[in-house]
């Protein structure tokens, strides 16, 4: 089986930075929307850096209005993730851009989304769950209404609670009433740390919002002390390289520390992040890791193991996701 054809397991998406453009264009021009400017000529989406990125990414929101909006644009990321191999995803997603955090209104939104992914299991064989996300430089008031609504939608679709954004806004503990809300519902946690700041704030994140999981933690490579603590601990890192090397925080695919993080045996996964924005897939992500690192199957397919056990689901869902990765190895 070649590297491309291996089933993948992905941990690290975000629903709306995963819309493809033309998606985003054609609700725009449904709705009668002007947003020609996050675009550049080849119909692509343009940013210059990082928080420029944040930007482009809320004005492409601006197009998703009601849950039939997101009910259409699940199915549209599912069907691109599916086309790459991958067989479970996990995604984030926001009450801020879900109905502004009303409860009733986050309702209808999930309902909407789960009722695509069910869908998109049945005709693409692709498992979706959810995982709510603060919006860090909105700021932690808001995170407790956003906590609300994930204690609130809690069960076996919406499955984990995240913090994505700024980096550099605020401090972990600032949010951690958020988080303690969260835990408390049975939620899972992770959340974005060790992409922008260094590996203080992945410290900051583990020790202040007791999270399981970290969303890129990729800048933890500049303290090998920290490194050999992720990996006694076991804590896993959601790694999103195509989108780490398109952003600017490593220059090149083989200057990327996964190959390093991996070889000290910390926890890495592999994911896109927002793939449109960074022109990749899975299939591309895992194509470039084995030209830049000379990585063969059987690596990837230890990576998808690792994502498996580490993912935010039940066990029945896990067993069912296991057996197709175990039929791949046959």
């Amino acid at each position: 089986m070649t590297i491309n054809a291996l089933p993948k397991v992905e941990l690290h998406l975000h629903l709306e930075g995963a819309a493809p453009p033309g998606f985003i264009r054609g609700l725009a021009k449904e709705k009668h929307m002007d947003i020609a400017g996050i675009f550049d000529e080849r119909g692509h989406y343009a940013y210059k850096d990082f928080w420029h990125f944040l930007k482009v990414y809320e004005a492409a929101t601006e197009t998703l209005k009601t849950p039939m909006d997101y009910h259409r644009l699940t199915l549209a990321v599912l069907e691109e993730s599916a086309a790459s191999g991958v067989i479970y995803s996990e995604t984030f997603l926001s009450p801020d851009f879900c109905g502004g955090r009303d409860l009733g209104a986050w309702r209808e939104y999930v309902h909407a989304i789960r009722e695509a992914a069910d869908q998109a299991q049945r005709d693409m064989g692709i498992t979706l769950r959810g995982i709510v996300t603060v919006i860090r430089h909105f700021g932690p008031d808001k995170a407790r209404e956003t906590a609300r609504c994930a204690v609130e939608t809690a069960g076996d679709f919406i499955t984990g609670f995240g913090m994505a954004g700024d980096e550099l806004a605020g401090k972990p503990k600032h949010f951690a009433y958020a988080f303690d809300m969260a835990r408390e519902a049975g939620l899972r946690l992770t959340a974005h740390a060790g992409e922008w700041g260094g590996p203080q704030s992945i410290r900051d994140a583990l020790a202040d919002l007791k999270v399981e999981r970290i969303g890129h933690g990729v800048r933890a490579i500049e303290d090998l002390a920290l490194v050999d603590e992720l990996a006694e601990k076991g804590v896993v890192l959601e790694v999103c390289p195509g989108s780490n090397i398109a952003l600017g925080v490593f220059p090149a695919w083989r200057k990327h520390p996964i190959a390093e993080l991996f070889r000290r045996e910390v926890k890495v996964t592999v994911s896109t992040d927002d793939p449109p924005f960074f022109h990749t897939t899975m299939a591309n992500e895992y194509d470039r890791l084995a030209e830049a690192f000379e990585w063969d199957d059987g690596v990837f397919r230890k990576i998808a193991r690792t994502s498996l056990d580490a993912a935010f689901c039940d066990e029945d869902t896990r067993a069912q996701i296991l057996k197709r990765l175990e039929a791949a190895d046959a």
